[in-house]
């Protein structure tokens, strides 16, 4: 590491080029006022001038027009939405899916109250704050798979063919849609 010199403030000429308002920068003016009112709006309209410029002159198609008469047969939300439409499509109350949808913030919110730990600490030394993230990734990538699959394969990402694991599924779903 190398050593740095301070500046000798008792040197006359030194003091000089500060009180001109020289040493922060090359030109020996000072940067507040003169870069907002001079360099970023010419950045920001050079930036935005040429890019409206563009969409106008040269417009661009986004995918193919669509068809009215053409409905595809299940239409499916934004990738980012596939674990909130999951929750939705398989969980037979509504009200119930806005409620897990809900739960999911709120949970997360009370991690932290769960740990007594110093906020600074490593990250992975948090057992039930790490636990707690993986399972939740894990869920959401498993619903995330299975909204792009038909409504019967959606639960078991077509894993596994077994009747028995389908019919537990209902029952877990009627078992608690009984209690509400």
């Amino acid at each position: 590491m190398g050593v740095t010199k301070k500046p000798d403030l008792n040197d006359s000429a030194l003091r000089a080029k500060l009180a001109k308002g020289m040493g922060h920068n090359y030109y020996g003016e000072p940067a507040w006022p003169n870069d907002l009112s001079y360099i970023f709006p010419v950045v920001i309209l050079g930036t935005i001038a040429p890019t409206i410029g563009l969409a106008v002159l040269e417009p661009s198609m986004i995918g193919e027009p669509a068809n009215p008469f053409a409905t595809p047969l299940e239409i499916l939300p934004e990738w980012y939405f596939f674990p909130v439409f999951q929750i939705l499509r398989t969980v037979p109350n509504k009200l119930l899916g806005v409620l897990l949808m809900g739960s999911v913030p709120a949970g997360s919110l009370t991690v932290p109250f769960l740990e007594n730990v110093n906020q600074f600490q490593n990250p992975f030394r948090r057992p039930v704050a790490t636990t707690v993230s993986l399972i939740g990734t894990a869920v959401a990538l498993w619903l995330g798979i299975g909204a792009a699959l038909p409504i019967d394969e959606s639960l078991t990402l077509g894993l596994f063919q077994s009747n028995l694991i389908q019919l537990s599924n209902i029952k877990i779903f009627k078992f608690f849609y009984s209690y509400i």
